[in-house]
């Protein structure tokens, strides 16, 4: 009996999930007993404890919950755990309800877990990740801050990090941050935690949407830390948010030896912003200290493009394909190489060199089942006038459920719009909205493509509707207020709608651009111009480029705005708001 009583107790160990729990530092608690580690009874004393009645309970319930009778497997194991005073026991009660789906049940075995054993970081760990996954966010901040306070200094930041993404998912995110905030509260404290302290806590008001919190977390972690990566990756956070002002923390940073990881995302914001004079100022350096670092060169490859120098673009991408299959772990080198080949079909594309472009993309094993690869190989296609073959190649790629079958329409969808069949796009994304009448994005691609079809009531139809039952959807808000404004009809509903939109996304440059165009049409060109020059410095977009340039026409000022006029056409000379834009204004800039 005890040789078998041994082997059930090592299997039903080996078989303890942990994979569900985050990713802690791992070391343990301090005891607050010095010698509690010498009381705490060895799995030997455990198996020993066990007599015939216990063990035939613990069979039961391990039979119990086989046949998915949860509730009694739960009660039979929390009875052998009191018993035995078994902290295995009770994590496998905790285990099973979690995987019944029972969060109340696992709320009670955890709970009582940690009540019996309170230096038990597992036990208090579980009962952490049970309260967030119950939504129970005020109740978890003592099993958080237990939690901190045993991880050791050198491990915090990673810990930090951990709770930053197992918080970011409850609901009440305000909520969320106040928590993790007091829960870090004895870190601040300490110069050498703190700024990555407060980066946490700046992290989790920006997922609040409390974005001036956020900036005000991230002077305090500059105060106690200018050069910490931390605190320069919350401000490039902010940054990226629309918070320019956070960015002269950040340029401190990079002054002197900055991470090259921290740097190249330091680039990836710029680029992102379509800086790309600014983001290569900080490739430069980058690629030099370390000339085979792969992100490097691909987003250097990206500049080129973006800049029209195409053959330095396709060198880099060869650089980049050389770099990652010298790379040793084979699984890494294949999603590299696979990354690669797609920038480069993509970088081709842009090029309009489609051969090219299937040159890069036949490279990508299994592309069949990839609807991303075979989406731009349609593209090259129908760039070649082969939209049918196109078309039969996005067809033919395999959908596993649903959701890929409406992605594959989508992507059939995008296809006809960039390939000159607005009324064929039109009418497919249309089946589209039929089928989820209320699915918002959907419904605004609906509008989108009906106005490029000519379909201008239907726009304005599907529109309103979608503004009827999503009131906070900007887009469509934006999109409805624009179209007035470009037809130049119903322009105080067309401001006011705009303005709406604006309150709801107060950093996009795509609105504010919308806005400054209702009042260039309103006849207000110096605030038009305001509004345009806010927006260009936040995004340089061809589109706003093209309506900033036509308001300073229109103000005399033809000099600069045919020097922003020859800046987009570098970008984008295929635009159709800039083309019709010159057009009409009969300009060659």
């Amino acid at each position: 009996m005890v040789s078998t009583l041994r082997n059930w107790r090592l299997a039903l160990i080996s078989v303890l999930v942990f994979g569900a729990l985050p990713a802690w530092a791992q070391e343990a608690p301090p005891s607050l007993d010095p010698n509690a580690e010498a009381l705490q009874p060895s799995p030997a004393d455990e198996a020993a404890a066990l007599d015939a009645e216990l063990f035939y309970d613990l069979l039961v319930g391990e039979m119990a919950a086989s046949q998915g009778d949860a509730t009694n497997a739960i009660a039979l194991l929390m009875d052998a755990a009191r018993q035995s005073q078994s902290q295995q026991l009770y994590q496998r009660a905790a285990e099973i309800a979690l995987q019944s789906r029972s969060g109340q049940q696992a709320f009670i075995v955890a709970n009582e877990w940690q009540t019996n054993f309170p230096q038990s970081r597992d036990a208090n760990r579980y009962l952490l990740q049970i309260l967030l996954r119950l939504n129970r966010i005020s109740e978890s901040q003592e099993p958080l801050s237990r939690e901190v306070a045993w991880t050791n200094n050198a491990a915090k930041p990673a810990t930090y990090l951990a709770v930053a993404q197992l918080y970011s998912r409850a609901t009440d995110k305000v909520l969320a941050a106040a928590v993790v905030e007091q829960a870090l509260q004895p870190d601040l404290q300490n110069p050498d935690l703190a700024p990555a302290a407060w980066a946490t806590i700046g992290h989790m008001r920006i997922n609040a949407n409390q974005k001036d919190l956020a900036l005000q977390a991230l002077v305090h972690a500059y105060a106690q830390g200018p050069r910490n990566g931390a605190t320069a990756l919350l401000a490039l956070e902010l940054l990226e948010t629309g918070m320019p002002s956070a960015e002269a923390m950040a340029e401190d940073y990079m002054r002197d030896k900055p991470a090259p990881t921290i740097q190249m995302a330091y680039t990836r914001v710029l680029m992102g912003k379509n800086r790309w004079d600014d983001a290569q100022n900080q490739l430069t350096p980058l690629l030099k200290a370390n000339p085979d670092m792969v992100d490097a060169w691909m987003a250097q490859a990206n500049i080129y493009a973006q800049n029209g120098k195409w053959r330095k673009a396709q060198q880099a991408m060869q650089r980049v394909e050389k770099i990652a299959q010298d790379i040793s772990n084979e699984a890494q080198r294949s999603y590299v190489l696979s990354q690669a080949y797609l920038l480069g079909g993509r970088i081709a594309l842009q090029a309009k060199d489609y051969a090219l472009a299937l040159q890069w993309l036949d490279k990508i094993p299994d592309s069949e089942a990839l609807l991303n690869v075979q989406s731009l190989k349609a593209q090259a296609l129908a760039k070649q006038g082969k939209l049918a073959q196109g078309r039969a190649l996005i067809r033919a790629t395999p959908a596993r459920n649903d959701a890929e079958a409406m992605q594959k329409r989508q992507a059939e969808v995008a296809l006809l719009r960039e390939n000159n069949a607005p009324q064929e796009a039109y009418l497919l994304q249309l089946t589209l909205h039929e089928q989820l009448p209320n699915d918002p994005d959907i419904a605004y691609e609906t509008a989108i493509l009906a106005e490029r079809a000519g379909k201008v009531d239907a726009m304005e139809n599907i529109l309103r509707d979608l503004i009827a039952k999503h009131p906070t959807h900007h887009h469509g808000l934006n999109a409805l207020g624009y179209s007035y404004a470009d037809r130049g009809i119903r322009l105080p509903e067309a401001k006011a709608l705009i303005e709406s939109a604006l309150q709801l996304a107060p950093d996009d440059p795509f609105i504010t651009d919308s806005l400054a165009w209702v009042e260039f049409r309103m006849g207000n060109n110096s605030k038009a111009l305001e509004l345009l020059e806010k927006a260009y410095a936040q995004r340089e977009d061809v589109e706003i480029a093209a309506h900033l340039g036509e308001v300073l026409w229109s103000m005399g000022s033809k000099e600069r705005a045919r020097a922003v006029w020859r800046q987009a056409l570098e970008r984008d000379a295929e635009n159709e708001t800039l083309r019709a834009t010159l057009n009409r204004l009969q300009v060659r800039p």
